[in-house]
């Protein structure tokens, strides 16, 4: 006996509420461990409660160093501590009073076992409307980048969620109530996602005193070929390097002797061929540590030690 057309849009039926209600059940628990960020003037983001006293959340949506408070789940608002930024990340890490009740510390997956194709959520919380959730999947899954600002990235993650006012810093749940990751947004207001190994990399650096910031020379550098003449006097294999084209005053660079005109070819023993192969060797691990380099001047080869500074907040260059 087969079942009637009646009886099958009943089971599909109940199989979408149940579907549905699972979504609804994962937002809410999940939201038990996302607060309302109110670090700016005009807008607010999301954080989540990602240890014990510790929240993490988008640093671009953090306007100030000081006064930041947070909307918890029971509405409370409560102060936060900015411990640290980490621009590279896009990633803030902040301490709440040792007085503000417990909240639910999230639990935190691996994203590894991500693939394209399954479904996630992006949970925020609003200062007046609450909880908020955005659906969507796993539109594209790749291997360990750079951001805009030169942060390394473990696992690049692009869900399809929307990311609504607010969600900047709101977490990516998996359909286990995982949180995966931090969200924020990419080019065009793409949505991406800083996966959780991450998040914890830059959370135990800035927990433990060490910096956050990336490493900083203080150069304005443009990539640039080399004659074949000259590789062939000097010897030298790479075509391209770097060209100095700006100094910053007292900076790492100029204490250790650069000059404009100068043609860097190879740091802490890497070769260079673009900006982009400076700014990969210029981690946060980096700062305080010197660093050789190997420079073209005047057409000859130098070696200079450059001791590696911290990026000072909000410079870009």
């Amino acid at each position: 006996m087969t079942n009637s057309p009646s009886n099958t849009r009943s089971e599909e039926n109940g199989s979408l509420i149940a579907f549905s209600d699972q979504l609804a059940t994962i937002a809410e628990r999940a939201g038990a461990s996302i607060v309302a960020m109110n670090g700016r003037r005009r807008r607010s983001s999301s954080g989540v409660y990602w240890r014990p006293g510790i929240i993490v959340t988008a640093e671009h949506a953090i306007g100030r160093d000081d006064e930041i408070t947070v909307t918890l789940p029971d509405d409370r608002t409560e102060t936060a501590t900015l411990i640290g930024r980490d621009a590279g990340t896009d990633l803030a890490v902040l301490r709440l009073n040792e007085d503000t009740p417990a909240l639910q510390v999230a639990t935190v997956g691996d994203s590894t076992t991500l693939k394209v194709g399954h479904m996630v959520l992006a949970i925020a919380r609003g200062s007046d409307s609450g909880v908020a959730a955005s659906f969507g999947v796993i539109s594209a899954i790749g291997g360990t980048w750079r951001s805009w600002h030169g942060g390394r990235i473990d696992q690049f993650i692009r869900p399809s969620v929307m990311l609504y006012p607010g969600f900047s810093g709101s977490a990516l749940v998996d359909t286990q109530g995982q949180v995966v990751g931090i969200n924020t947004a990419g080019p065009r207001h793409m949505a991406l996602t800083i996966p959780a190994s991450t998040v914890n990399r830059v959370v135990d650096r800035v927990l433990q005193g060490g910096s956050a910031q990336r490493g900083f020379l203080g150069l304005g550098m443009q990539s640039v070929e080399l004659p074949r003449a000259l590789l062939d006097r000097l010897h030298l294999s790479n075509r391209q390097g770097v060209i100095v084209v700006s100094v910053e005053p007292d900076g790492p660079a100029e204490q250790a002797g650069v000059l404009l005109g100068d043609i860097l070819i190879a740091l802490g023993g890497s070769p260079i061929s673009d900006v982009g192969d400076v700014h990969n060797l210029l981690d946060p691990e980096q700062v305080g540590q010197p660093l050789a380099a190997q420079i073209i001047r005047g057409g000859a080869l130098l070696e200079i030690t450059i001791t590696v500074g911290e990026r000072p907040h909000q410079t870009r260059g």
